[in-house]
């Protein structure tokens, strides 16, 4: 088999980043999540991957994986998750109560639609701006106080200001995410930043945001607010830059098995950014798909360009 062209590629792509995640995905998410310009095109080029046996088709869905009970898998984790998206809402619009929490976002596997009992409740937050530190340590604070520090349903590891709205790290992962977060309160803030990171088109041109609108904000508590006004001033200043360093600090001394590099993306603390992901799962994911790609050339003679993490 001869190298194709970009289309075809973006077909193989799409189906692969998936496959990682052993979530096979129908011909409509292929379009979705491909840089491909109709429909026609996406299902003539998945054909043509079934014929010469580079993917495999599930039923009505297609994985490179040739596993027909990951289809179950799927279908399983689609009920789980709609079983429990009106707890995630409710923990969500809780966490909306919270100081200078300004939008937040449902991320991760159940954004995607599938949940499963090994599945954590992954949130993405925008607070304002320098009282980032102070809004993820009153959190995380709760979470430890109130909910025996279970990150269960209460999983805040991804926090933004809204004075730093666009995403560095952008990749085939991180636009992925982006694209399916789906918001739960602070509409106009989550449209802002949507409006901040315009180049996941470059990735993903034919996925249409959530209906916005439909999302109510969540108005803050007299308390809330009192709190706010106290520390809106030197005070607030005070905490905010004691919470990063002693956080900062302590992920230094926990995380040091990372490497330089890793850490600044993994664990990003910044004044305006706070990311916990120690286990630096864009990076793997990123790895995983390179190599895959590679595999792909070597058995089918399909040249796909590399993706950068």
């Amino acid at each position: 088999m001869s190298t194709k062209n970009m289309k075809e590629l973006e077909v193989l792509k799409t189906i692969l980043y998936f496959s990682i995640f052993k979530h096979p995905i129908n011909e409509t998410e292929v379009f979705e999540f491909a840089n491909i310009s109709n429909q026609l095109d996406v299902n003539k080029q998945i054909k043509f991957l079934v014929q010469k046996g580079v993917i495999f088709k599930l039923g009505d869905y297609y994985s490179s994986i040739n596993d027909h009970s990951l289809v179950k898998r799927r279908l399983e984790g689609n009920q789980m998750a709609e079983n429990i998206m009106p707890k995630a809402f409710n923990v969500g619009r809780l966490i909306a109560k919270f100081p200078y929490v300004e939008s937040v976002n449902l991320s991760g596997a159940l954004s995607k639609g599938y949940y499963d009992n090994e599945g954590d409740i992954d949130f993405f937050i925008i607070t304002k701006s320098s009282r980032l530190w102070i809004a993820r340590t009153l959190l995380i604070l709760y979470k430890k106080i109130f909910l025996l520090n279970s990150k269960k349903y209460f999983c805040v590891n991804y926090f933004i200001a809204n004075d730093q709205l666009e995403i560095n790290e952008r990749n085939r992962f991180t636009a992925t995410e982006m694209i399916t977060l789906i918001p739960v309160s602070g509409k106009h803030m989550f449209f802002d930043f949507m409006n901040s990171n315009t180049w996941i088109k470059n990735y993903f041109p034919n996925s249409n945001l959530l209906n916005v609108n439909v999302i109510e904000d969540v108005k803050k508590s007299s308390f809330t607010e009192l709190l706010e006004y106290f520390l809106s001033g030197s005070i607030g200043n005070f905490f905010e830059k004691a919470f990063r360093k002693i956080t900062l600090k302590k992920w230094e001394s926990k995380f040091k098995h990372l490497e330089k590099e890793d850490f600044k993306i993994a664990m990003k603390s910044t004044k305006s950014v706070s990311k916990h992901h120690p286990q630096n799962f864009q990076k793997k994911v990123i790895h995983q798909l390179n190599k895959d790609y590679q595999k792909i050339k070597q058995e089918h003679n399909l040249e796909v360009p590399l993706e950068h993490a």
